[in-house]
C-alpha cells in the first residue's frame, strides 16, 4: 500500500495536477487520494462511508469483498450498493475575472475547478444529486442537480470550458438571485472569493439562502499574494476585470494590507458562526484534502 499511498496523495497537490488534462481523470485521482489518505488519519471512517464499502462481518459472503480494497488497504471491505439519498446539491463557482490570477503554478480558478470537479465525482460517487451554477455579475450557466453517474460528463464539460467575465463585477448581488433561484432546501458549496466586496453585503447575499433553509459551504479560493502580499520591489498592479493599473511600493503597504484583510476575514467569519454557514479560506498551494475534510464533515451533520 506504501508506494500507492505515495503515488495517490501527489494528486492532492494543486501544482501537480496542473499538468494534467483530463478534469474527469483528475477528479478521480483526487478523490482516491483522498480516501486512501483517510486511512492513515483520524477520519478512517469516514473513508469507507464515502467508498462505498463497509468492513467486513464474519457471516458475510466471502464473494462480497472487494479484492481490489483489499490489495490497496490490507482490510477486508464488502462493496455496498445503496439507495439514492435525498440530498441536492448545488456547486456555486465564481467566474469573475479576478479568479484568473495566480502567483504560482495554478490559478485561483483553476484551482476552483479541480476541487467542484472531485466534490462532483464525491457526490456521485454516494448517488447524491449535484448540479453547477458559473456565476458573476450574473448567472452564466445553471445545471440542475441530478445523481446519475453519465450526468457527471456534463458537469466536467462545463467545468473545462469555463470562461471568465471580463468586466467589474459584485458578486455579493448575485447571491440574492441564486437564493431566488435555488428554493428547494439543499447543500449549497460556494466556491468563491470574498476579498474586495462588503462584508456584510456578502453577508445579506448568505443569509437570503438561510432563509430557504439551505445548508452552506464557503470555500474562499485565495492566492498566497491575496492574503500575505509578498511582493517585492515597485510594481504595477492591474485589475483583471477593469485593466486599470495602479503602480506603488508594495513594502510600504504590507502590514496594513495584512491588517485589514484578517480584519475583513474576522468579521466575515464571525458573522457566518452566527448564522450556522460554514466559512473557509483555502489557499491555491494547500492540499485539496484540506477542502473535501470539511465537506465530508459537513454531510456528515446532514444524515
Amino acid at each position: 500500500m506504501g508506494k500507492r499511498y505515495q503515488s495517490l496523495q501527489q494528486y492532492l497537490q494543486p501544482e501537480f495536477v496542473t499538468s494534467l488534462k483530463s478534469l474527469d481523470f483528475v477528479a478521480r485521482m483526487i478523490v482516491e487520494g483522498f480516501l486512501v489518505g483517510l486511512h492513515k488519519s483520524p477520519y478512517h471512517g469516514f473513508s469507507v462511508e464515502f467508498s462505498e464499502h463497509r468492513q467486513y462481518m464474519p457471516g458475510d459472503n466471502i464473494r462480497d469483498i472487494d479484492w481490489k480494497v483489499y490489495g490497496r488497504t490490507d482490510r477486508f471491505y464488502i462493496k455496498q450498493f445503496e439507495e439514492e439519498t435525498n440530498l441536492k446539491a448545488y456547486i456555486l463557482l465564481d467566474i469573475s475575472g479576478s479568479m484568473q490570477y495566480a502567483s504560482g503554478k495554478i490559478s485561483k480558478i483553476d484551482y476552483a475547478r479541480y476541487l467542484a470537479a472531485a466534490l462532483t465525482y464525491l457526490f456521485i460517487k454516494q448517488r447524491d444529486a449535484v448540479g453547477l451554477v458559473t456565476f458573476s455579475d450574473t448567472i452564466y450557466k445553471f445545471l440542475p442537480p441530478k445523481s446519475s453517474p453519465g450526468y457527471m460528463n456534463y458537469i466536467f464539460e462545463a467545468l473545462t470550458n469555463i470562461e471568465l467575465t471580463r468586466k467589474k463585477t459584485v458578486v455579493s448581488e448575485t447571491l440574492h438571485t441564486l437564493a431566488e433561484k435555488i428554493k428547494r432546501r439543499g447543500l449549497i458549496i460556494m466556491l468563491t472569493e470574498f476579498l474586495y466586496e462588503d462584508p456584510q453585503k456578502i453577508l445579506e447575499g448568505l443569509k437570503h439562502f438561510r432563509h430557504y433553509k439551505h445548508e452552506i459551504l464557503v470555500f474562499n479560493i485565495l492566492d498566497p499574494n491575496d492574503k500575505y502580499f509578498n511582493f517585492q520591489n515597485e510594481i504595477s498592479f492591474v485589475d483583471l476585470e477593469t485593466g486599470e493599473k495602479l503602480k506603488t511600493q508594495p513594502y510600504y503597504l504590507q502590514q496594513q494590507y495584512r491588517e485589514r484583510v484578517e480584519e475583513f476575514y474576522s468579521t466575515l467569519k464571525k458573522e457566518c458562526r452566527n448564522f450556522n454557514i460554514d466559512f473557509q479560506n483555502i489557499l491555491t498551494n494547500e492540499p485539496f484534502d484540506r477542502a473535501l475534510i470539511r465537506y465530508l464533515l459537513k454531510r456528515k451533520k446532514l444524515f
